[in-house]
């Protein structure tokens, strides 16, 4: 045998680790994330698992709304379902813990971490990686290994030597203080326990089964129910319940763990355990879960980049294969939102539908990678519709939370459909999108009837306005598909309604209050008619008609001016505090889901090279390969989608179109593994951090000018080649021919007239202006409260009014449908009252100003629609002058209740009188009789009667609770008053 050279040998060694690549699965690093702002969690669970087995180290708080902060020292225990990345706190369910030495049944403080049964931890010990979790339990010194499959739990716990080895089983904690409403423990032998957690948290109703196996027989065991403890339990039902089981371990003994868990009953959590996981192989199981998690992230292979880009990329890719979650069990059952139970017999039924965050980038990513998946996810939307009534906006466990806007299952559904994917009920999908579209709720009513939201109906006017917008061009789309001429007209009509908002003075999409813009305006401010954003980052959301937008700003030059003033501006946010708006370039927030397309509308106006460095810049500076390696909340993968997509080059602007825009690929290589066993290959030659900018392209041999993609080029597969430079090639992908197209062309609408005036009320006169961004448009009106047509009066000049009048008018323009008609009431009140505020109201909650309080205008139930004055943990104490000495006989002032936003009636109000301003008199108090813990919107006027005396002046005193009571969930925190409006008879 001939031997080498130490020389050579360590030649052939280098050569050959070179050339052997890293697998996709090692760059995965599950802790990006769980720092900052990600709201990930590290622990075991495979794609679309059931199950997600992962350390809780804090409860009730935004940044661990996944139970789990880098950035904290102690572990809680490991519970078996998990949410990545979301903004709002749930799950936690069904918590092991292991410990040895004095029995703690109680989890203590981080701050004193002894006080319980929470042990410290160190990073240095911890370890993550696609299914697969461990960690050393430093205050027992017990080594802990988690694994999963899809609905089973598998934990390993190696135990010191011990006489007290004890594992708790916590079903009444969680990572929130969600309200129990029934838990079930039993003991059916000394290796099994079963059991059940109900509660109401931000799903209503979450119902969780369990069947737990020991792999070693446990010499005792206890349960505490409601904090008495007794051996006698074998089987208990309450509100507050926890048990634990005892061993007596030797060094390093392992003790074992598997948790089936199920949506549906006890029953489907044994067969689940029964059918998944056979016998007590642990390293098995983890080499099972590994090799599913290598083929999923095989579905796209890169090659080159930096080791950093490609940890980013793979754990980008495992983050958003993480959600929605399985929730059939293996038999087929599953918990309807009727919460009756149903077997999927064709599909598997999921749950944790983040639609606001995913329509946009993450399901368009399942359409290419996960088509089986897709169809599935479809149909359990479906058969969320069939049970509960609607389609999903935010679904969890079997619920629908409520949170967020829009009907974006609609995207998700027509997306799919226009790309090919159409193994569903068609007929049934159709009709279930146009159930959402024709509700009355959420402002749909308004939005039906006036062609938009006012601001004073209804909270996040101007975000719901435009996003029903893009809703109902999806439905357009498969209208036009369908051949439903009718509903095509009447959904591509709406689709434009979100004209119905836009200033052409300021160039913003802007609330209305009685057909007036709201005024002061400031686009870098954070405020109501928004959600989780300010103008700036919703002005471009109008992705169903980029040119339209394009148009009304004034062609592609103003159109890319007022992007660069976006990406450019040193203006700094102002408004309310907004947790979600992060990510900051400019006044673009990459922190949250608005902001996702813009850097891509380049594209659109023929500048596709700014669209390539701004791409590469959000990539470069808003991810890394750190625990807080992302800019905001994950968002169940939305955010680490976008990532994906660009990282590859492309990304859906518009979904429901079928066409992508094309950025900046960050790799030399990349291969997408398609379903249908085609490939489509990216080349980037020449790609560096600073050669980010596309040369010149080629599709399939033929050179390559457009700066989009086709669906179906990517599903044909394929290869695209880019040569990538460090200088801009500005004329790749411009010219009409080459530049990707989002363009209304159908029954075009005259958007509606808006009215400029000072405000709804005046004392002796006011002046109102008629005005359409239309300049050509006709505008009719009337003021005799008849509804106005062409044969109505056409407004030429301003109306001056001296008396309350209703205004009722509509805008046409020649060639194009009339606009809605609209009206505005305008209300003279009586002259010489003003009002003093001695307490300053919130820059939030003005209700308009000073005035609000006496400007005969009442504001509705919801506090967000800009009529209500707020007070936070201060009184409310204002003075109003009636101008002169007159008699009154009633005082009245009106409080708005809304408790789940931390807004309580005052406990009291006082009244008090005087003819000079300085010396007042008490004339009668009125107290509070609504429950604090009422849980509905509630307004109350505390009105003083039979005063019977004369005045000028009536101080208001209204006594602040103060702090939120212990028993809400803000409790500690500064309490609100709502108020408005001070009647005075």
């Amino acid at each position: 045998m001939k031997y080498l050279s130490p020389f050579l040998l360590v030649i052939v060694i280098l050569f050959t680790a070179c050339s052997v690549d890293k697998k996709n699965i090692n760059y995965v690093d599950p802790f990006i994330g769980t720092g900052g702002h990600g709201h990930t969690y590290p622990g075991a669970t495979l794609p679309f698992g059931m199950v997600q087995l992962s350390p809780d180290t804090r409860i009730n708080s935004w940044d661990g709304c996944s139970g789990y902060h880098y950035s904290d020292k102690t572990i809680l225990g490991f519970s078996h379902t998990h949410l990545s990345g979301t903004g709002v706190g749930d799950y936690g369910d069904i918590r092991f813990m292991p410990t040895v030495g004095k029995l703690q049944l109680n989890p203590g403080t981080a701050d004193d971490p002894d006080s319980g049964y929470r042990s410290r931890f160190s990073h240095k010990t911890e370890k993550a990686s696609p299914g697969y979790y461990t960690v050393i339990l430093k205050d027992y010194d017990i080594d802990v290994e988690l694994t999963v499959s899809e609905r089973i739990g598998f934990q390993k716990y190696i135990f010191p030597e011990t006489d007290n080895a004890h594992i708790i089983i916590d079903l009444t904690e969680s990572i929130t203080s969600d309200k129990i409403l029934f838990l079930e423990l039993e003991f059916l032998s000394n290796t099994e326990i079963t059991g059940v957690r109900r509660t109401d948290g931000w799903a209503d109703d979450q119902c969780i089964y369990f069947y737990a196996v020991f792999s070693k027989p446990f010499d005792s065991f206890g349960v505490v129910k409601n904090g008495k403890s007794s051996k006698v339990y074998q089987k208990v039902y309450g509100e507050d319940i926890k048990a634990f089981v005892n061993y007596k371990t030797s060094e390093n003994e392992e003790i074992l763990i598997k948790v089936g868990i199920s949506a549906v009953s006890i029953e489907g959590a044994k067969n689940n355990f029964k059918k998944e996981i056979q016998g007590w192989d642990f390293k098995k199981t983890k080499n099972k879960a590994r090799k599913i998690w290598e083929k999923a992230l095989n579905k796209i292979k890169v090659k080159g980049g930096t080791i950093k880009q490609k940890t980013i990329f793979y754990t980008a890719l495992y983050h958003s294969l993480l959600a929605p979650n399985l929730f059939s069990d293996i038999d087929g059952k599953y918990r309807g939102h009727d919460k009756k139970t149903y077997i999927a017999k064709d599909f598997d039924m999921y749950t944790v539908f983040s639609l606001w965050d995913t329509f946009r980038a993450e399901h368009p990513l399942f359409t290419i990678i996960e088509n089986k998946r897709t169809t599935d996810f479809i149909k359990s939307m479906l058969d969320i519709y069939k049970r509960g009534g609607l389609l999903p906006v935010w679904e969890l466990a079997g619920n629908e939370t409520g949170c967020m806007i829009g009907y974006h299952s609609v995207p998700v559904i027509v997306d799919a459909y226009m790309k090919g994917i159409r193994d569903f009920d068609i007929k049934l999908a159709f009709n279930a999108m146009k159930k959402s579209a024709e509700q009355n709720h959420l402002g749909l009513e308004f939005y039906k009837k006036s062609g938009y939201i006012p601001a004073d109906k209804e909270g996040e006017s101007v975000s719901k306005t435009l996003e029903y917008a893009y809703d109902d061009w999806c439905i357009a789309q498969m209208a036009k598909k369908l051949g439903k001429d009718k509903d095509y007209r009447k959904y591509i009509t709406r689709a434009q309604y979100y004209k119905n908002l836009f200033d052409d003075s300021t160039g913003f999409f802007r609330g209305k209050r009685n057909e007036t813009f709201v005024t002061p305006f400031d686009p870098a401010e954070v405020n109501f008619m928004l959600t989780e954003a300010n103008t700036w980052q919703y002005n471009f959301f109008i992705p169903q008609d980029i040119q339209g937008m394009i148009d009304l700003l004034g062609g592609n030059e103003q159109f890319v001016k007022k992007l660069d003033e976006m990406f450019y501006t040193e203006t700094k946010l102002s408004g309310r505090h907004q947790s979600d708006i992060t990510g900051l370039i400019g006044q673009y927030a990459h922190g949250n889901e608005p902001s996702h397309h813009i850097a891509y509308l380049y594209d659109y106006a023929g500048q596709p090279w700014k669209t390539q460095k701004l791409v590469r810049k959000i990539m470069d500076d808003l991810y890394s390969d750190k625990p807080d390696g992302l800019c905001g909340n994950e968002d169940c993968g939305q955010m680490s989608a976008w990532y994906v997509l660009s990282a590859m080059g492309f990304y859906p602007v518009t979904p429901g179109d079928n066409i992508y825009a094309i950025g900046s690929p960050i790799f030399e290589k990349v291969t997408i593994n398609l379903e249908n066993g085609n490939k489509f290959i990216i080349k980037a030659n020449n790609v560096s951090d600073d050669n980010f900018y596309i040369q010149s392209a080629n599709f399939n041999g033929k050179p390559y000018n457009k700066s989009y993609l086709k669906h179906s080029d990517i599903i044909k597969g394929g290869e695209l080649i880019f040569e990538m430079g460090h200088e801009p090639n500005k004329n790749w992908g411009t010219g009409k021919e080459n530049v990707p197209v989002s363009e209304i062309k159908d029954f075009l609408i005259t958007p509606v007239p808006y009215f400029i005036a000072d405000s709804k009320t005046f004392t002796k006169s006011t002046e109102v202006k008629l005005n359409c961004i239309l300049k050509d448009a006709k505008i009719y009106y009337t003021l005799d409260g008849s509804k106005p047509d062409i044969n109505s009066k056409e407004y030429t000049k301003p109306l001056k009014l001296n008396k309350t009048t209703t205004i009722k008018t509509f805008a046409y323009v020649n060639g194009l449908l009339p606009s809605k008609k609209v009206t505005a009431e305008f209300i003279k009140i009586p002259e010489g009252r003003s009002i003093k505020i001695n307490n300053p109201y919130s820059p939030q909650y003005t209700g308009g100003g000073d005035i609000a309080l006496i400007d005969f205008i009442r504001g509705s139930n919801n506090f967000r629609t800009g009529d209500w004055q707020g007070y936070e943990g201060i009184d409310l104490d204002v003075i109003v002058n009636l101008g002169k000495i007159q008699r009154i006989n009633q005082i009245s002032t009106g409080f708005l209740q809304n408790q789940n936003s931390w807004i309580f009636m005052p406990t009291h109000v006082d009244y008090k009188i005087s003819t000079d301003g300085k010396n007042f008199k008490a004339v009668g108090s009125v107290f509070n009789d609504i429950q604090e813990n009422y849980n509905e919107p509630v307004i109350k006027d505390f009105t003083l009667k039979n005063i019977n005396k004369k005045t000028r002046y009536i101080r208001v005193l209204a006594k602040n609770i103060g702090v939120c009571p212990d028993w809400h969930k803000g409790a500690g925190g500064k309490a609100w008053i709502f108020a408005d409006e001070i009647v005075v008879k």
